[in-house]
């Protein structure tokens, strides 16, 4: 069997036997790069070495190279743990693109599918092969491995072994049991999501404590971040979408009812968007997930089922209707837009509603308490962010442990910094009422007793009759509402899991004692034009660059349809801009852009070449 293995990595373009290959020249020669990004190569090279390593860096960082270009460097094949189907396909397929011997073994394949994998693998005609946790840690598939040359083991998304992490995988644990059984074989875990806490159970939990942990900074410049109460959700949602015409993003709503709702709404208004949610028939979520990764000028409103195996680079935007569960749940989700390094926004509407219906999920789930006081933890520093006044990305980044200055120019607190007032006062009001009517009503209630509404409920509790009674008549309805809101943000209010009543907390003391200050945001409308929006979209390139470009992604898309792949498997924009603003005459002169590697160029060099000798 070792023979056969050697006669078939001998055979195959990258990998040898006899000697570690170099990673520069497999950056260039596969990937078509010129050299490696922050901190790539460190991890790289100490892999390659044999290392063991935790990778934590933020999305569009370039993870998957991490991994990737030491699997091409050593001998054997690397097993990539990877929690998504579709992360596994878009992965493989980019891989065959580049011409690496790639494949997945999934649930997705037909048993004579498999066994043309598990045949590849005997024979050592594989360099990377994708599996999910469930699988690999089966005696069957064990017991294979024992049989084959492993060069690495990445475990992708690690984040899932922590219940600390948003989105915990018991499945995950069981991998710990790699170090054990594989002794030798570095291992990397790699994330883009994971506050101290859950790096900490990632090294613990996947016996990584010798490894070298190489950290990056979680800050992604070119997303904008912009966070506003929601007034009228859907309608906030279209003035949103109007700065993006042309550009493809992805909604996220937190039911699979209200993802529907809010596609039939979009499309009756002339924005084209597609639904996306688990409980689609298969073949419709599908197709709907294969128009957004083809096509453009589309927006995908989906549930959270919808992302993690999504390496579209070109999303210009990411929207919530909905407020996501935690920090790390609503950084991912944003960080799926601009992975190419280009201007992209992330925008969300949210209500004090919002975290009582999460409060009510995480109290109705079969999680343990334990699981579930994280959850609110996390829930409530999303929700602080949120209220805050100030920088989003300075507040985002310290939840990671991350210092940051502020003042980014990137966010809506930083563009158009918040009108505070001296809200000491009401404040107290608010804290007051809550107490009176005994912390078992919600804010809408409280907010009517301090109006001095007589409504049935106000009636029928004898709440007219209390003190608090119409002390705050001379504030609104939505300035009271946001009172509420920034009081819970700032820790002094707290919402019922399950009735999503208001308490007190011990920090509200020193308010009502009068022995602190409250000084609140003043809710103010910010809109921004679309002739604000076309300023902040990815630097203009020249018109006749922009007329080759155009031609380019025509081309792109032809190519990419007759195989039936995404066209930023074919190329991404950046190659695609570069080539537009270089024009290159020949092939030499095309092989010296960014992201056209030796496979790719002799795939694709022709066509491309032929659309610039007759564009502009």
């Amino acid at each position: 069997m070792a023979s056969g293995r050697a006669r078939a990595n001998h055979a195959a373009p990258f990998g040898e036997h006899d000697a570690l290959r170099d990673p520069l020249e497999i950056l260039r020669e596969v990937f078509g790069l010129s050299a490696f990004r922050g901190q790539q190569e460190a991890v790289v090279r100490h892999v390659v070495a044999g290392g063991d390593a935790v990778v934590l860096l933020p999305t569009g960082a370039g993870k998957s190279l991490c991994y990737q270009v030491p699997a091409l460097c050593r001998p054997g094949v690397a097993i990539i743990v990877s929690p998504l189907i579709a992360l596994m396909r878009d992965q493989v397929e980019a891989l065959r693109q580049q011409g690496v011997e790639a494949a997945a073994l999934n649930s997705a394949l037909t048993p004579d599918e498999q066994r043309e994998v598990r045949d590849k693998l005997h024979a050592g005609e594989l360099k990377l092969l994708y599996v999910a946790p469930e699988r690999l840690m089966t005696a069957g598939f064990q017991q294979m491995l024992r049989e084959t040359e492993i060069s690495l083991f990445a475990i992708d998304e690690a984040h899932c072994v922590s219940q600390w992490g948003h989105d915990f995988r018991p499945e995950y644990r069981a991998l710990s049991a790699i170090a054990e059984n594989f002794p030798g074989v570095p291992r990397i875990a790699l994330t883009a999501t994971a506050d101290p806490q859950t790096r900490a159970d990632i090294i613990e939990r996947l016996q990584l404590k010798e490894g070298q942990v190489f950290a990056a900074s979680f800050d992604r410049p070119n997303i904008s971040y912009s966070i506003v109460q929601r007034d009228n959700g859907k309608e906030q949602l279209r003035d949103f979408l109007s700065r993006h015409e042309g550009r493809s993003g992805i909604v996220y709503c937190l039911s699979r009812k209200k993802v529907e709702e809010t596609a039939e709404w979009l499309n009756g208004r002339g924005i084209r968007a597609l639904a996306y949610h688990a409980g689609m028939d298969a073949r419709i979520r599908s197709r709907n997930q294969d128009a957004f990764l083809t096509e453009d000028n589309l927006a995908l409103v989906a549930t959270v089922a919808f992302g993690m195996g999504i390496d579209k680079p070109d999303v210009r935007y990411v929207a919530h209707l909905d407020m996501p569960g935690s920090v790390e749940a609503y950084y991912q989700e944003t960080g799926r837009a601009g992975r190419d390094g280009e201007l992209s926004e992330a925008w969300m509407a949210y209500g004090l509603g919002d975290v009582a219906q999460r409060n009510r999920m995480i109290g109705q789930g079969d999680a343990p308490e334990e699981v579930k006081r994280i959850e609110r933890s996390k829930l409530n520093a999303l929700l602080s962010i949120c209220e805050t006044t100030a920088c989003r990305r300075q507040s985002i980044l310290a939840h990671f442990g991350e210092a940051h200055p502020g003042n980014c120019g990137n966010c809506d607190n930083c563009r158009a910094p918040a009108d505070t007032w001296d809200a000491t006062e009401a404040a107290k009001m608010a804290l007051s009422a809550i107490y009176r009517t005994g912390q078992t009503f919600g804010a809408g209630h409280v907010i009517d007793v301090l109006r001095g509404k007589t409504t049935d409920k106000v009636i029928s509790f004898g709440h007219g009759n209390l003190g608090v009674f119409e002390v705050g008549k001379d504030i609104d309805q939505k300035t009271w509402q946001s009172v509420f809101r920034q009081l819970t943000g700032m820790g002094l209010i707290r919402v019922d899991s399950e009735f999503g009543a208001l308490k007190l907390t011990e920090a509200a003391r020193p308010i009502l004692r009068g022995e602190q200050p409250v000084l609140l945001r003043r809710e103010a409308p910010r809109k921004q034009t679309k002739k604000d929006a076309r300023r902040e979209q990815a630097a203009a390139m020249g018109d006749a660059a922009h007329a080759v470009f155009d031609d380019l992604r025509a081309e792109r898309a032809r190519l990419a349809k007759a195989q039936g792949v995404p066209p930023y498997v074919v190329f991404h924009d950046t190659t695609l801009r570069a080539m537009a603003e270089a024009r290159p005459a020949t092939l030499e002169e095309m092989a010296g852009l960014p992201g056209i590697g030796k496979a790719k160029l002799e795939r694709y060099g022709d066509s491309f070449l032929a659309v610039l000798r007759t564009a502009g």
